[in-house]
């Protein structure tokens, strides 16, 4: 789908097919020849969000979606009834949608319609025999507004479009998105302007000392992959702090020798869906060109049972020289991340965020509708948290109590890498992890809950790309 914007009204444009909000107690702003206020003043339309009513005048299609009262109209709201209009488009065949942006609402409505159309459009059907629904898709959308807002909309398109690509990651089969695949992904990042890309295996990944790292990694036979990417802007004008991004990249996770159920284990294709936003945060900050430094570090692995594998009770050494002690070897993907925000402070982030779908207990706290947030700073995560609800991608904050941290530490080694109580396993999980960030102020995201199948109107099925778009804006409140 190609997006644009344009000052033409929209009975002037060369769309089929138009969508016009409908605010609480307000009228049609540009009618045609009264057919639309008729059915407004009908009942046929109504403003409750999300209602939909058809409507054929001037020889175009017309969809009313109810937008709600004005004063509660915000940019997630938007996304919702953009999605919503999308799915009644294409059932009526449409190819060249036109959406009204609400008069007077400002330019990130503008953006919220571009993502909620985009990001719903999204299909992954690269394996399917006849692609799915591909007859009647949305070829383009066009934004009609009073003033210009063609920069918004072209600044939303990039965001979306990044979203897209990390729900591609997201989304591939295992046998086609190992690590090295993942690898390649991000070398390919390393073509845009201001973005070099590092990437290490197994040897350099023992050498550097990442024994937790290299422990999971140890039982697979597909070679793991240490991503280092980093983005300056152009001529150096980078203000704010170097902005560290972590994300953990399990390509596909069997829980080791501590083997998960059969059931649903397919959907541990999705465990890399960290190291997806890391990547998809990187591709559209650099096309953006935003005037921040970022150091992004994506640990990408299997975790197999073999003969190789860690056991229960082995014992690992981190790059920061703590020893923990492996009590459940499903508990991997902090061990990847101990060593990778390690590895993000050494290469100068000075501030951190780790995106992972780290514990199954965040779903039982927070379900579908928020990630969790963990840190040691509270003006980084109120920062973090400011740029979730902006976008829509929200997170609510657990505590990090040191009686939470007490339950860590190992008769044996210095930490164990699992809680066996099972007591506050979230917490408990970033306790482990805030013992590898150096002091630097961090902010930890746990997205199991929202990463896949959470059933966003505009992300429905599948991978969801959370932790994108509120990377991509925390990046730009470094430049506020």
């Amino acid at each position: 789908m190609v997006a644009e914007s344009t000052t033409t009204l929209p009975a002037g444009t060369d769309a089929d097919t138009v969508v016009v909000g409908i605010l609480e107690g307000e009228g049609i702003a540009h009618d045609t020849d009264g057919v639309l206020q008729g059915v407004l003043d009908a009942g046929e339309a109504k403003a409750k969000h999300r209602h939909l009513a058809v409507a054929h005048a001037g020889g175009k299609r017309w969809i009313l979606v109810g937008l709600g009262d004005r004063q509660g109209l915000d940019a997630e709201r938007v996304r919702v009834a953009a999605a919503a209009a999308l799915g009644r488009a294409r059932e009526l065949g449409a190819r060249r949608l036109c959406w009204e942006a609400p008069h007077e609402a400002g330019p990130q409505i503008a953006a919220a319609i571009v993502e909620g159309t985009m990001l719903c459009a999204y299909r992954y059907d690269r394996f399917k025999a006849k692609p799915t629904e591909q007859r009647s898709d949305v070829d383009a959308l066009i934004v009609s507004a009073h003033d210009d807002v063609a920069g918004v909309v072209a600044e939303a398109v990039i965001v979306a479009t990044a979203v897209n690509w990390a729900r591609d990651l997201q989304n591939a089969p295992p046998n086609e998105l190992a690590p090295r695949h993942l690898a390649q992904a991000a070398r390919e990042l390393g073509e845009l302007g201001g973005v070099t890309v590092e990437v290490e295996g197994r040897e350099a990944i023992e050498q550097r000392g990442m024994g937790a790292f290299a422990g999971v990694a140890q039982g697979a036979d597909e070679e793991p992959a240490l991503i280092t990417l980093r983005y300056e802007p152009a001529g150096g004008e980078a203000r704010g702090p170097v902005l560290g991004l972590v994300g953990k990249a399990v390509t596909f996770d069997t829980g080791g020798i501590s083997i998960k159920p059969a059931n649903k284990m397919s959907e541990m294709k999705f465990d890399m869906s960290g190291g997806a936003a890391v990547l998809g945060a990187v591709e559209a900050i650099a096309r953006l060109q935003l005037p921040v430094r970022v150091v992004a570090v994506v640990g990408a692995t299997e975790n197999m049972p073999s003969g190789r594998a860690m056991r229960p009770g082995d014992v690992v050494r981190a790059a920061n020289d703590l020893t923990i002690e492996i009590i459940n070897t499903d508990a991997e993907g902090r061990l990847v991340l101990a060593d990778c925000l390690t590895h993000a402070v050494a290469e100068g982030a000075e501030r951190l965020v780790d995106v992972a779908t780290l514990t199954g207990a965040i779903i039982t706290t927070l379900g579908h509708t928020y990630a969790g947030v963990m840190g040691d700073d509270d003006d980084w995560v109120a920062q973090v948290t400011a740029a979730g609800a902006a976008t829509g991608e929200l997170v609510w904050r657990l505590p990090l109590h040191p009686d939470y941290a007490k339950i860590m530490e190992s008769e044996t080694a210095d930490l164990v890498n699992a809680n066996e109580t099972r007591k506050a396993g979230s917490v408990t999980a970033a306790q482990f992890l805030a013992r590898f960030t150096g002091g630097v102020p961090w902010a930890h995201l746990d997205i199991a809950g929202t990463a896949w199948g959470a059933g966003r109107a505009y992300t429905p099925k599948g991978g969801s790309g959370f932790g994108v778009r509120l990377l991509v804006e925390l990046a730009r409140s470094l430049d506020d």
